[in-house]
């Protein structure tokens, strides 16, 4: 490694590193990261509070009442898990971002097989994206707000054309109101506001202090794992005991791993934490641009190429700053953001729903919490948490899935504005055409998708999936990050062994899905 005196001079380009069939970086200068105190509180909001407040709930308001009212907090522990990982997965996303401008996709295509491979491979991995269980979930709930009682879910005709109806609201925001991703903190702001003030006042006011305590200590309980009957045993326990193992509830264990999956971020939405990275304008995605929506972006563009920066004393020093700023953003943002979004949902099962079964193609497990929540409170204060309820459902459920959808489509334009020639020769203003072709593409395959069958059959096709791609993504991004980016920048030894336990985990978690599937 070079030390401070050897960085005084910048080479005359770019380095040109992976394959040529991507274009070459431009060289420009790493700009100065913003003072990050509390007169900047608003440049210190990134990437971490979009994706965390996005990730609030829409696991654990449909799982929770299949898990944590036959559970408690037992197999919390697998969120704690996912999290942590993808905590260090988003830093290591985020430092090829900071030092090119481009996603972490884009340097995918840069390593060894070239684009072309690399496109198609990725391809199938996001095939699962056309299951958008969130929205086929949240059907009951802005029924229930129409009507003021849950729908008959014998009405299977009325669910899937009202999934139809939500997935087409959702989707306006991509289209207007200039730079997509400033609409999008503005949406998840309005959902923190909501959500946080509705489950946190149930919390307070009727949640004890046994069910906070059993979330807390699920959160750490690593190694239980469910049993036949709602009960559960730890593996590490009866191993150190030499105690044989009781039969394991392998129903269980699969809606285990999909809740893996989909708690936080996961899959190969996790890599947009990098696209965000560069529209925030952190490290030098200040000079390349940002995506603009359809309608009210006209002043936008988007580079084709990414810019790096020589390394030098001076830039290494600000490259220190931006990554402090990064690690903030994943480590008192993003991670409490989703371990909250974890527990307040999974608060309102414990209180209120153990003991219940539920049928796991239930339409209105969405909807079931708020009803049992305002037959246990009564009165018209009831009422009016099962009017905010339904609310919230529709808040965790919708927005959320509005996000997830941009992270699709932005990931796959950055990477074909990039990778393809042809599109290279667009103007770099002309990127909202290409990602208003890609939505429409993408609605008209999940309006195939909403057809295929109940809430919770959609996330165990989507989790399993997720746990394959962010397991692969995990060694990819590492290797990425060894090769291309220089010395001075690369991840030290403690993030390197986090990165690919964060791939062995996520690929564990496959694996099982699939041989529980299969036997």
């Amino acid at each position: 490694m070079r030390t401070p005196s050897d960085l005084s001079s910048a080479p005359l380009e770019a380095p040109y590193p992976g394959s040529k069939s991507m274009p070459r970086w431009s060289l420009d200068e790493l700009p100065e990261p913003p003072k990050m105190d509390f007169r900047n509180i608003m440049g210190m909001l990134g990437p971490g509070l979009l994706m965390g407040v996005a990730a609030i709930g829409g696991g654990e308001w449909l799982l929770g009442p299949v898990i944590s009212a036959q559970y408690g907090g037992a197999l919390l522990w697998v969120a704690t898990i996912s999290i942590v990982f993808q905590v260090f997965f988003n830093i290591e996303a985020s430092r090829y971002a900071l030092y090119t401008g481009e996603p972490i996709m884009s340097g995918m295509l840069r390593t060894t097989l070239g684009p072309v491979f690399w496109i198609c491979f990725y391809l199938l991995f996001d095939f699962g994206n056309v299951f958008q269980f969130k929205v086929a979930s949240a059907v009951a709930p802005v029924i229930a707000l129409a009507t003021g009682e849950m729908p008959d879910p014998a009405d299977t005709g009325l669910f899937q054309i009202m999934s139809y109806v939500i997935w087409a609201v959702l989707l306006t925001p991509l289209l207007i109101g200039g730079k997509i991703y400033k609409i999008l903190k503005i949406m998840m702001t309005i959902k923190l506001i909501v959500v946080i003030g509705v489950l946190g006042s149930i919390a307070i006011l009727y949640s004890s202090w046994a069910t906070w305590w059993e979330i807390f200590v699920g959160f750490f309980q690593f190694g239980n794992i469910p049993l036949e009957g709602g009960e559960y045993a730890n593996v590490f326990s009866h191993l150190i005991r030499g105690v044989p193992m009781p039969s394991v509830s392998l129903e269980t264990v699969a809606l285990l791993t999909a809740f893996g999956a989909i708690a936080g971020w996961g899959g190969l939405g996790q890599m947009t934490v990098s696209n965000y990275t560069r529209d925030e304008g952190w490290g030098m995605g200040s000079k390349v641009g940002a995506i603009p929506s359809m309608i009210g972006g006209r002043n936008l563009k988007l580079s084709h190429v990414g810019a790096v920066f020589a390394v030098t004393a001076e830039s290494l020093s600000r490259w220190k700053g931006w990554l402090k700023r990064v690690r903030f953003d994943q480590y008192w943002l993003y991670f409490p953001s989703a371990m909250l979004g974890i527990a307040l949902p999974c608060m309102l099962s414990i209180e209120f729903l153990v003991g219940m079964e539920f049928e796991s193609s239930d339409w209105l497990i969405a909807g079931i919490t708020a009803e049992v929540v305002r037959d246990s409170i009564g009165g018209l204060l009831g009422i009016f948490f099962w009017y905010a309820l339904m609310i919230c459902g529709f808040l965790i459920l919708v927005p959320s899935t509005t996000v997830g959808v941009d992270s699709l489509i932005r990931r796959w334009v950055d990477t074909l504005w990039t990778a393809v020639p042809g599109l290279r020769k667009w103007d770099p203003s002309e990127v909202k055409k290409l990602y208003f072709l890609i939505l429409v593409f993408k609605a008209a395959l999940t309006m195939i998708g909403l057809s295929f069958g109940s809430p919770v059959d959609l996330l165990l096709m989507f989790g399993t999936l997720s746990n394959f791609a962010l397991g692969i993504i995990s060694f990819h991004t590492l290797y990425v990050n060894l090769t291309l980016l220089p010395d001075e920048l690369k991840p030290i030894w403690p993030q390197r062994i986090a990165v690919s336990a964060c791939g062995i985990f996520y690929l564990s978690l496959g694996g099982l899905m699939t041989w529980i599937k299969f036997s």
